[in-house]
């Protein structure tokens, strides 16, 4: 799908109605704004600037470590580039969990300087107060259950969550808060299908993917894990639809081997 065949811009009122139609919705991550054109000229639904910048672009271990200050800055990059997808920002560790008022100042960054029309932020139950003021004020939230990365200390590192009946339930529990405190999307990471798709059949809102099977109402994946550039690792739920990776390795060896030999420029590439 080309941007010309993509050009109606989404919008959250867009996003809930396709849960409505039965229309699976995609979503892809951007933290720049070469990436966020390509991915929105495809034609995705909504393009998340993921805290996993940190990952992905900084080479960190995990996403506790971004700041405001580096969110903001690949947020407003990528919306300089998008033109068709719903843009959502990840607010960082600490930018809202803090107090309702920090989260209000900062969600608020993320729509007023950096261009988001929506932020994401992790947690169940506990954070239903602060996403109802968030809410009420006019910012869109999209929720986030299951694996929620910032607290992976607590949960004991990247596991699978909703395997025990107590865990399951308290997930269910922290989907219905969601949706009751205003979120107009929910994340469910890394659970298992059948609860996913239990959890998304039981809430009006759509359900967004990632190793929660195929049950939930849409999907997200790491674009650089799908194109296969980030190759630090490979999360089972990841399908390489390209090896991109390994293709700009060969052509950088390609490169330097021929300004090794001095065959790069030719005639035809000089002045």
């Amino acid at each position: 799908m080309s941007l010309s065949s993509a050009s109606k811009k989404i919008t959250v009122p867009a996003i809930r109605a396709m849960k409505s139609k039965g229309e699976k919705i995609s979503m892809l991550t951007a933290y720049d704004a070469l990436m966020a054109e390509i991915v929105d000229q495809a034609g995705v639904d909504m393009i998340l600037v993921g805290d996993s910048a940190g990952m992905v672009m900084g080479g960190r271990p995990n996403t506790l470590s971004v700041t405001m200050d580096e969110m903001l800055h690949y947020t407003r990059s990528v919306s300089n580039a998008v033109a068709h997808a719903l843009l959502v920002a990840d607010m960082p560790f600490l930018s809202y969990q803090v107090s309702v008022e920090q989260a209000l100042t900062n969600a608020g960054r993320f729509l007023q300087e950096a261009g988001a029309e929506a932020v994401k932020l992790e947690g169940g139950q506990s954070m239903a107060g602060t996403i109802r003021r968030l809410t009420g004020t006019g910012i869109p939230v999209m929720g986030h259950i299951g694996l929620t990365p910032q607290s992976m200390h607590q949960l004991g590192g990247f596991k699978v969550q909703g395997r025990e009946a107590s865990r399951s339930e308290e997930l269910r529990q922290d989907a219905l808060a969601l949706q009751e405190a205003g979120v107009f999307c929910i994340v469910l990471e890394k659970i298992p299908a059948a609860l996913a798709t239990d959890i998304s059949q039981s809430l009006s809102i759509p359900t967004i993917g990632i190793g929660a099977g195929p049950g939930c109402d849409g999907q997200v994946l790491v674009t650089h894990d799908m194109l296969g550039l980030f190759r630090r690792f490979r999360p089972r739920f990841v399908r390489r639809y390209a090896e991109l990776g390994d293709a700009m390795e060969k052509a950088v060896q390609a490169y330097i081997k021929d300004v090794k030999a001095n065959t790069f420029p030719d005639e035809s590439e000089s002045y």
